[in-house]
């Protein structure tokens, strides 16, 4: 028995089981096996519209369902199982909580009933660098249980319908709607929102079972029996590269005990590992990394999972009155793991971008699409991403990796919180990536001319094309928002259009962060 199913074997609710099923769908997604369902239709007949939203995949949809029933929407939340959250807290910093308060969706005093911790300060820490120190990031932990429930409860206040144990089975477009057949019911509505996550069935379809240009793997779980430690890691490096990886390491104070993750960037070809063989090197080094024995611990969790990015991101709706969104629209960054925190981040554009949509009647997949517009400050990442993993056949040096993300941190830690803060919170600014750029290329030639062979001509081509764009996002924004004024004298329809270009400059510039 290796170490890997002895530990997990020990912890309730059967992870071992649960980590080899993921196991065989990520060997299917390197393989190029995986089924790509059918699971949309179109119909030129007309049909009866009962709701006005029909959200598939309650955990994070319940989000938007809650803001738009507030709105006084007619919506419908299909959830294939029970509306729970999980046991593990989401991690977030605290003013991009405020959303919830800004929206009315929670009162102040609701959302902190929703706060299971609190840290301060977090770290980021590389292999032989000094440790870069940061406050208030990702330090608040939100418990998904109490969350979803408050949500929950004010959903049905609003007068939205809840759906459990519904799962989403297909759906046929009409031109005046969908018909979404789940759960061996039917419903029929103005408009679909897929918050289904990166294996959405409507995805698979609309993607064509194409793979992904990067994966990041994650394994972790919750012990009790650490040393006293309120401190946290947002990315830390204490080996140099192996076995074609680098190993990424994150830790959180969690309510009963400490939550450590091992995460790594790579590509989904078939000779990379499998989640249990991270977890084997995970419990090797973890002793390592916390300085810590496994004897001392009491596991309670294993967390797990991969999470896929592609560049043709965020996903344009393929149909009519379908939406994706959340990590079904690929909106997060190819640094982020997505989820909760990609989903409040964008909670109030999305809100009031649909609610004008649906005011309007812009449902067409071109209006749609402008929900989910180009974004240069999330594709500049992938250049990121890519110095960050190693080819199957590619040689770099050992410590490449952490040679260069310690000289880019510590130009960040000298340039101060407006540089750092943001881009640690996946949001990345022309003024802030030209000073970082500009400075670790003079204080670091050697380093940066390794990098073309590492990442490869085109993708610094196409990095310098959204490098570009981000600028021209930067300046187009401040302008946008002078003529904001004079919009409101136009029709609905260009009130839309207007609305959703001058978003796409914001977010695409991240001019959203605050």
């Amino acid at each position: 028995m290796t170490l890997t199913e002895q530990l997990l074997s020990q912890i309730p609710g059967n992870p071992l089981e649960g980590l080899r099923h993921t196991d065989r769908l990520w060997q299917s997604v390197k393989d190029g096996t995986q089924p790509v369902p059918t699971v949309i239709e179109e119909s030129l007949d007309a049909i009866a519209v009962e709701w006005d939203v029909v959200v598939c995949g309650g955990t994070l949809g319940i989000l938007l369902g809650a803001a738009l029933a507030q709105r006084g929407w007619r919506v419908a939340l299909l959830e294939r199982g029970f509306l729970r959250g999980r046991d593990q807290e989401w991690n977030i910093s605290r003013h991009e909580l405020q959303v919830f308060v800004e929206l009315a969706l929670l009162t102040e005093a609701e959302l902190q009933q929703a706060i299971a911790t609190e840290y301060n300060p977090a770290r980021i820490a590389f292999l032989n660098s000094p440790d870069v120190w940061v406050q208030d990031v990702l330090n608040i932990g939100v418990d998904p249980v109490s969350l979803l429930e408050l949500l929950k409860q004010k959903f049905l206040t609003y007068g939205g319908q809840l759906f459990e144990q519904t799962p989403f089975e297909s759906a046929i477009v009409h031109p005046n709607g969908v018909t979404v057949n789940a759960g061996q019911q039917s419903f029929k509505t103005r408009l679909v929102l897929d918050a289904m996550g990166h294996f959405s069935p409507i995805v698979q379809q609309a993607r064509h079972g194409k793979k992904p240009d990067a994966v990041c793997l994650v394994v972790g779980t919750c012990a009790d029996g650490f040393p006293e430690n309120s401190t946290g890691d947002l990315m830390a490096t204490f080996t140099p590269m192996q076995q074609q990886c680098q190993y990424f390491w994150e830790a959180f104070p969690a309510r009963d005990g400490r939550t450590t993750y091992l995460f790594t960037y790579l590509d989904a070809h078939p000779d990379r590992p499998s989640l249990e063989a991270l977890f084997d090197d995970y419990f090797r080094l973890m002793p390592g990394y916390q300085t810590v024995s496994l004897e001392q611990l009491q596991f309670k969790r294993a967390l797990f999972g991969f999470f896929p990015c592609y560049r043709q991101s965020p996903l344009k709706p393929r149909w009519q009155r379908i939406l994706p969104i959340g990590d079904s629209s690929g909106s997060q960054s190819p640094l982020s793991f997505g989820g909760f925190g990609a989903m409040v981040r964008h909670l109030a554009r999305l809100t009031g971008g649909i609610h004008e949509a649906l005011q309007s009647d812009q449902l067409s997949r071109h209006a749609l699409a402008r929900l989910q517009p180009y974004q240069p400050n999330l594709s500049v990442t992938w250049l990121f991403q890519r110095s960050m993993s190693v080819g199957m056949n590619q040689t770099i040096e050992p410590n490449q990796i952490n040679d260069l993300l310690t000289s880019v941190f510590q130009t960040m830690n000298m340039l101060g919180d407006p540089v750092l803060k943001p881009f640690l919170q996946d949001v990345v600014q022309f003024p802030a990536l030209l000073q970082t750029l500009a400075q670790t290329a003079l204080a670091h030639p050697r380093l940066i001319l390794k990098i073309i062979p590492h990442v490869g001509l085109p993708t610094l081509i196409a990095w310098l094309f959204h490098f570009t764009s981000l600028a021209v996002y930067a300046a187009l924004y401040p302008l946008g928002r002078s003529i904001l004024p004079q919009i409101k004298l136009l029709p609905p329809t260009q009130q839309y259009d207007y609305h959703r270009w001058l978003e796409a400059l914001e977010y695409g510039s991240g001019g959203d962060y605050r």
